[in-house]
């Protein structure tokens, strides 16, 4: 038999906002002086009471082999949390610790996908989601959306495209790429529409404490027992706790499906980090005043990301509700040309603004999104400004 790559892995893309992030990071470290406004991270050091708990955690010998799901600490700190922030009632049992909230989607697409199911996506989606489902034997059915609607898809749109084959749906609120946040009545609308044909809702929550203006996250499994029973709860400690590199998710979700997703995980990579877990627990049972100040510094950056884009001729956004992200509108510059070469899509834009002015961005093809760019604010509203800058200068430079 020929050494070969299997088909599965071939046709699995990778990930274009690591690969800008790369690019970015790499031009950096020759010198250049990068504004970087691709990667979804916080700037933020994790809170120092969060790092004194590792340190604890390493002179409490906690360094072994736990439990698959997560330690018993953790979970019950993440059922005080869901109790705490939703009202919703989760035993140890419905609750499984991963590598990351990657690593739960992962493994909930590995559980409940057989060849040919159907995942609906909302685009624009996340650069992920396709590509777990596919990596399961699923198939991603994209509901489009349009800026005048906040990205938020219609109820005819998403029930047209239910069908016998439709396993699950995936909500994101608020969302990563373009921070809108959905109203109650679209998750009840969706939570209805599921327990009526009936198929799983995973609703992405890793941005729930990212939200502005006084608003507060509504998660869907709030909205009747029925609807918990079908939903996985898909959250981290990456976002709100600046703790991207610690690689702890979870996932709450009934006790059938937990246990199923944790034997899948055991021959997979088995526990999460012990010292993080640990680490994970104290940031979720202590002082929350970190997040607000973090929060407060979010929604500040947005302002400044949002009224200087929306000053530069040919760009546009939209004010985004929650998350750390902008989708700037690059429509009308299609078509232009730099230098000879004719702007034909995002990835052009992308390319080129990283190459002359030595600004990252991410092409909106990353997230089924042609015609916009992604651009993080989780820097400094100085850089923010000078990156802002740079961007107006390339587009006058477009003929």
């Amino acid at each position: 038999m020929a050494l070969s790559i299997s088909h599965r892995c071939l046709n699995i893309a990778p990930s274009l906002t690591l690969q800008i992030d790369t690019r970015a990071k790499e031009m950096a470290a020759s010198g250049l002086n990068v504004i970087g406004f691709g990667a979804g991270e916080p700037d933020f050091p994790t809170p120092p009471h969060i790092c004194a708990a590792a340190k604890e955690a390493l002179d409490l010998g906690l360094t072994r082999y736990t439990p698959v799901a997560g330690t018993m600490e953790l979970r019950m700190a993440i059922t005080r949390k869901m109790e705490r922030d939703h009202g919703l009632t989760y035993s140890p049992q419905e609750i499984l610790v991963s590598n990351g909230a990657k690593h739960s989607l992962f493994n909930i697409f590995q559980t409940i996908l057989d060849p040919g199911d159907e995942v609906l996506i909302p685009t624009p989606c996340w650069v992920s989601y396709p590509e777990l489902v596919r990596m399961a034997g699923g198939v991603p059915v994209f509901i489009p959306t349009d800026e005048e609607n906040r990205f938020i898809p219609s109820n005819r749109d998403i029930a047209s495209r239910v069908t016998r084959r439709t396993k699950a749906i995936i909500i994101t609120s608020p969302s990563n790429p373009n921070g809108s946040a959905w109203s109650r009545e679209q998750l009840q609308f969706v939570g209805n529409l599921a327990v009526t044909h009936p198929f799983y809702i995973v609703s992405d929550e890793i941005y729930e404490k990212l939200l502005y203006d006084g608003r507060e996250h509504l998660s869907i499994a709030q909205l009747g027992e029925q609807i918990k029973e079908q939903t996985f709860i898909v959250n981290g400690v990456s976002k709100a706790y600046a703790m991207t590199g610690w690689r702890i998710g979870y996932c709450a979700a009934p006790r059938r499906e937990i246990a199923a997703m944790s034997a899948f995980q055991s021959q997979a990579t088995s526990n999460a980090n012990s010292i993080a877990q640990h680490a994970a627990a104290v940031a979720l049972d202590g002082d929350q005043s970190c997040v607000e100040a973090m929060r407060d510094q979010f929604q500040h950056r947005r302002d400044v990301m949002v009224e200087g884009i929306n000053r530069i001729n040919g760009i546009s956004c939209l004010k985004p509700e929650g998350a750390f992200y902008v989708m700037m509108n690059i429509r009308s510059l299609l078509g232009r040309r730099f230098n000879g070469r004719t702007l034909e899509d995002s990835m052009d834009f992308a390319e080129l603004l990283l190459a002359e002015k030595h600004v990252a961005v991410v092409p909106g093809i990353a997230f089924e999104a042609e015609g916009f760019c992604r651009l993080s604010y989780a820097i400094s509203a100085e850089r923010i400004e000078e990156g802002l800058s740079r961007i107006e200068d390339f587009i006058s430079e477009l003929k």
